[in-house]
């Protein structure tokens, strides 16, 4: 295959990581700029997500687009209630004190993958896609589910946009993001705010597992590297800044595919580790984040 073509289908692979890492990157992303806390948990969270889906696609001998539709309605759900108890049973006590919530996360982080382990064991499991079609260009044929889940990320992305800018719910959670005892004092119900917002963020890492897991297979211990390049999205974007988020996550996800079809997966994830450090070395608070007064 010539250059172009081949760089064209390294940048639709980039392309769709860019977009799984997009949703997986938000979710981490809200937790922090809104509850000021690090979720450690959170590659757990989609890892559970995926193992989800496998399970409640076995379960339905059905087309897979029915155990599909399933998987991505009550597996969110499911992770999302998981998330929201979380939080009020053993991060609430703790009053978000943020060096206490790294160690209680890293403890939510050993029990999920310790049960998943258990209770699915520790070999990858396939999860058919709902759908099979192929988009044929002049140099190659290309899945049309990949395509369809970029087009699924992006309609989630301008969702959660209209609400987090549009309506009272953003209001709610812009207000305290930006002071919570002032909004404690209009009336603002912050702790449940916190819940709301911590389920948010794990349902949005489960739709992204869900999306990506018949791509790829549900095993255990696939929640670390989401969970790192996560990290690294919302370092570089600046941390609690949504827009910088997703530029950065398009930004690591695209060269992320790119440099892994050239050269090596390992030499991409060095790129993005360089980047965050030099990030971390000239402009601290990210991309588009705010310096701390």
């Amino acid at each position: 295959m010539d250059f172009g073509p081949f760089l064209l289908l390294a940048s639709l692979e980039g392309l769709v990581q860019a977009a799984v890492l997009s949703l997986t990157a938000l979710g981490l992303c809200l937790v922090f700029g809104v509850m000021r806390i690090v979720n450690v948990a959170h590659g757990e969270f989609y890892m559970l997500g995926a193992v989800l889906a496998w399970w409640l696609t076995s379960l339905v001998d059905m087309h897979p687009a029915v155990g599909f539709g399933l998987a991505i309605l009550v597996g969110p759900l499911c992770v999302g209630t998981l998330a929201f108890a979380s939080e009020r049973l053993i991060l609430k006590p703790l009053n978000y004190n943020p060096e206490a919530t790294i160690v209680a996360t890293i403890g939510i982080l050993y029990i999920i993958q310790q049960s998943v382990l258990i209770g699915f064991g520790p070999d990858a499991r396939p999860v058919d896609a709902p759908f099979y079609f192929r988009i044929d260009f002049p140099w190659f044929g290309y899945s049309g589910y990949k395509l369809i889940v970029v087009l699924v990320a992006i309609v989630i992305l301008l969702g959660t946009w209209y609400v987090l800018s549009r309506t009272r719910i953003g209001l709610i959670m812009r207000a305290t993001q930006f002071d919570g005892e002032m909004a404690q004092v209009f009336g603002i119900p912050v702790n449940r705010v916190y819940a709301a917002v911590f389920a948010a963020g794990a349902m949005f890492a489960t739709v992204a597992a869900v999306l990506i897991v018949p791509i790829r297979q549900a095993h255990y211990l696939m929640g670390l590297d989401p969970l790192l390049l996560s990290f690294i999205v919302v370092i570089i974007g600046g941390l609690g800044s949504i827009r910088g988020t997703i530029i950065a996550a398009i930004l690591i996800g695209m060269s992320d595919g790119i440099i892994s079809m050239f050269f090596s997966p390992t030499l991409a994830k060095m790129v993005s580790t360089l980047l965050v450090a030099l990030v971390l070395v000239f402009k601290p608070e990210g991309l588009f984040g705010h310096k701390e007064r």
